[in-house]
């Protein structure tokens, strides 16, 4: 049976599918956000911290990062609505995104912040400085600038991952692309356009961040 490609559905209904790319780029945005401020906190908690917060913070950290997503995402949304907390799909998924990304962003953080050399603690610490000062002067940058690679390559990961947030119904790009094909049929089309929306969000983002870290870190490029 001879299969003919028809795009005019696509193009008709492409303002869902915009819509969708714009929610799940709001969305992942605010997450890498407000993950990497988590992010952050607890590294440093984990590397500095009460002995009771380190457990903490290693607790939640391990168990984000061995269980899957889809896991965590249903757990926010079916497994507290069971236990009588509903939350939306748009807040079952924010939260789900924040919490999984700050995670990771702690384990990345917390390395680039034991890289620097104690030495420049200890310098600072002689010249009279506090340690919330130390830690956002002397620490915090050089350590974000080692893990800006890993930070960016992790924030793309995350957000290819966040399509996943179509199976509580959250209005993303891969919910519309599931509903404009249950209306029209068109899946080889749809998907396929949408692939291609993905690809050029995903390089946009890397294009973003490497000019991004020219500004941010300009000492990188000093030899």
């Amino acid at each position: 049976m001879e299969y003919r490609l028809q795009f005019r559905e696509v193009w008709n209904n492409f303002d869902l599918l915009l819509w969708g790319a714009a929610y799940s780029l709001i969305l992942c945005i605010l997450a890498g956000i407000v993950g990497l401020a988590l992010g952050i906190i607890a590294a440093e908690t984990r590397r500095t911290g009460p002995g009771w917060a380190r457990m903490l913070v290693a607790a939640y950290v391990e168990a984000i990062r061995n269980t899957p997503f889809i896991v965590q995402l249903f757990f926010l949304f079916f497994g507290l609505s069971s236990a009588g907390l509903r939350l939306s799909p748009e807040a079952a998924a924010a939260i789900a995104l924040t919490v999984n990304i700050g995670a990771y962003f702690c384990e990345i953080v917390r390395a680039g912040l034991e890289a620097i050399p104690r030495g420049q603690i200890e310098a600072a610490r002689a010249l009279g400085l506090r340690d919330w000062r130390i830690f956002r002067a002397i620490v915090l940058p050089p350590a974000l600038s080692q893990a800006y690679p890993a930070l960016t390559s992790q924030f793309v990961l995350v957000f290819l991952g966040s399509a996943v947030i179509s199976q509580i119904s959250a209005p993303d790009l891969t919910f519309q692309a599931q509903f404009l094909q249950s209306r029209t049929f068109r899946a080889f089309e749809i998907y396929f356009v949408v692939t291609g929306m993905y690809v050029a969000m995903a390089l946009g983002f890397k294009l973003l961040f490497a000019q991004a870290e020219r500004r941010l870190f300009p000492w990188k490029g000093v030899r």
